[in-house]
């Protein structure tokens, strides 16, 4: 496939997807004080993404992918289902078994992915080594700015810090892999 295909396959889009979440956390965090729960909530920016995918196996404009690529544009997006996965997904969805998948029944199978964090536990853990890089076990400062740069998502510093000191629940200014597993299963709450 194009370029386009290529971006989201190295991961970048699965990191956009991260990056978001993190900076939803931030803001989500001060107002769920209130709830004291945190909603986990696709973003406009998370939603154009994956559209963005489905659309990549939509040259046509049909409105439909096949399922057999579905378990390509999952992987572009940064689940590694299985076979008897993606079969459990698509019954649950669309229970006639059909030979596509609609955009909402695919954005309904991604919200399940995105929001099912016991087993998505390994890609969160793939996530987070996107970020960190230089593998210190820990998402700096620096590694946020990396990211976002590489995006270009238009963040401060201050915003970045905001978003570290939001997670950062030992106060060492990084994110561990523990407080970052931790951030997805608030988020999906």
């Amino acid at each position: 496939m194009g370029t386009r295909y290529k971006s989201i396959e190295d991961g970048s889009l699965a990191t956009t997807l991260v990056l978001e979440t993190i900076q939803s956390a931030s803001t989500s965090k001060k107002q769920a004080h209130k709830k004291n729960m945190i909603k986990f909530e696709l973003t406009e920016k998370q939603k154009s993404d994956i559209k963005e995918a489905f659309d990549l196996f939509d040259p046509d404009g049909t409105g439909k992918i096949g399922i057999k690529d579905l378990k390509v544009v999952l992987r572009a997006l940064g689940y590694e289902p299985t076979v008897k996965e993606l079969q459990t997904l698509v019954a649950d969805i669309t229970p006639e078994c059909p030979n596509s998948l609609s955009y909402e029944e695919f954005m309904k199978i991604m919200l399940i992915k995105m929001t099912d964090v016991e087993e998505s536990q390994s890609e969160i853990i793939r996530a987070f080594r996107l970020f960190d890089d230089d593998k210190t076990g820990k998402i700096s400062f620096k590694n946020i700015k990396r990211v976002a740069m590489e995006l270009e998502e238009e963040l401060t510093d201050e915003e970045i810090f905001d978003m570290i000191n939001q997670v950062d629940e030992d106060g060492d200014g990084e994110i561990s892999l523990e407080e970052f597993i931790k951030l997805f299963k608030k988020m999906s709450c």
